[in-house]
């Protein structure tokens, strides 16, 4: 037991759970103020989040146990759900500032974006681990998987929810980066992606995303109005200077920050905590994101260097557009912290990765022990898997 317990990659298993109970602590102390004005109990988002944590944790914990190549035998399923999930929500789902992306199930809400993430994630790691032979070959080893993302990416905008459709498309950048297709290919895909937005800018530019652009870029034009958010935001992170005003003593929460319990989180961190605990916080991501890469770059099996490698990225991307949407180097999207800020789908997602990718490591781990290559008998008895098959290196192209 002991053995198997020493398999894991206790950076993966200690950092997420840190965070996310991290995350806990200043939800509490972002939402007391909000919690009363709209519940009338100041505990209301606490003892939520504290719910939706301990079932993360025993989704983490499960998902760490299953051997991450169960999968991609269960790819077409999950996409297929997705599918279903991302359809469904544009009918029946209820409608949150302005964006038709929830199902409300009474007590709990569910938001199938999130798990959309993961699904294509799992996906196109499948996907391009058996297009290996012939992934330099456009119309074979390229477009096929185009069509599924451009559908999801697609109906995550009629929601609409724009930040999470930007994040999808940066996974999918990342992971056929790194399945080494072709750079011509690649900037073929850029340039065609340019020229969609482009055409597409007309038909989105609404007022209130104008306004986002522009409360982003010069917020103090308006203060009052489209700039208010980061302002507000600037604020916080200003008075909370190198060690912050202390726990609870934030005064951006009592009404001047909004949503200081999901996008702004990190800007109540500033000013509670200020640039130290930041900089812990940020330190925390980084370390899940690098040794994310670094388990990546150690697995023998293709399938488990993408699936390590989109879901470093996700977490990658989320922190950086949440982190520029609050400091004004990106619009304001609505995109959570990860592991931090509040909301029960997105914590989900993040630990059940975080399970996933602790197999990818206990796999990697395993195989670095293997016996010489010499005891084939050894080896094939200790390292194989429920289906016989030992674990061997296989030819690939994955890029670092």
């Amino acid at each position: 037991m002991l053995k198997k317990v020493k398999d894991y990659d206790f950076t993966l298993m200690i950092t997420p759970v840190v965070l996310a109970a991290f995350g806990i602590i200043m939800i509490y102390s972002a939402s007391m103020v909000l919690a009363v004005e709209q519940e009338h109990e100041s505990t209301f988002y606490l003892v939520r989040q504290s719910q939706w944590f301990v079932l993360a944790v025993a989704v983490f914990i499960l998902t760490s146990a299953i051997p991450y190549r169960y999968y991609q035998r269960l790819t077409k399923m999950i996409m297929i759900l997705v599918l279903i999930l991302l359809a469904a929500v544009l009918i029946f789902g209820i409608t949150i500032n302005n964006a038709k992306s929830w199902f409300d199930f009474g007590p709990l809400s569910l938001q199938p974006a999130e798990f959309a993430k993961l699904g294509l994630i799992i996906y196109l790691a499948s996907v391009y681990s058996k297009k290996q032979a012939y992934i330099n070959e456009f119309n074979r080893g390229v477009l096929p998987p185009l069509i599924l993302i451009a559908i999801i990416t697609g109906l995550v905008i009629q929601q609409p929810d724009i930040g999470t459709a930007v994040i999808i498309l940066l996974i999918a950048g990342s992971m056929m980066f790194s399945s080494g297709i072709r750079f011509k290919h690649l900037s073929i895909l850029i340039m065609v992606g340019l020229i969609l937005v482009a055409a597409a800018i007309p038909s989105m530019a609404t007022d209130e995303r104008i306004s986002r652009f522009a409360g982003a870029y010069q917020p103090f034009e308006d203060p009052g109005d489209d700039g208010y958010h980061l302002v507000q935001s600037y604020l916080a992170i200003g008075n909370g200077g190198l060690t912050g005003e202390g726990l609870g003593q934030s005064v951006q929460k009592l009404g001047y920050l909004l949503e200081p319990h999901t996008d702004f989180i990190m800007a109540l961190i500033a000013e509670e905590l200020g640039f130290i605990g930041v900089v812990i916080v940020l330190g925390l991501l980084a370390a899940i994101v690098l040794r994310g890469l670094f388990i990546a770059r150690k697995c023998t099996d293709t399938f488990g260097a993408l699936l390590a490698i989109g879901i470093s990225s996700m977490v990658g991307f989320q922190a950086f557009i949440n982190l520029g949407s609050i400091s004004g180097i990106l619009p304001i999207t609505g995109i959570p912290l990860p592991f931090v800020s509040y909301g029960g789908s997105s914590l989900l997602v993040m630990m059940a990765s975080m399970g996933i990718l602790n197999n990818i490591a206990k796999s990697v781990r395993r195989n670095e022990q293997a016996p010489a290559p010499g005891n084939e008998k050894e080896d094939e008895k200790q390292y194989s898997n429920k289906g016989g098959r030992t674990w061997q290196r296989e030819n690939r192209s994955i890029r670092f």
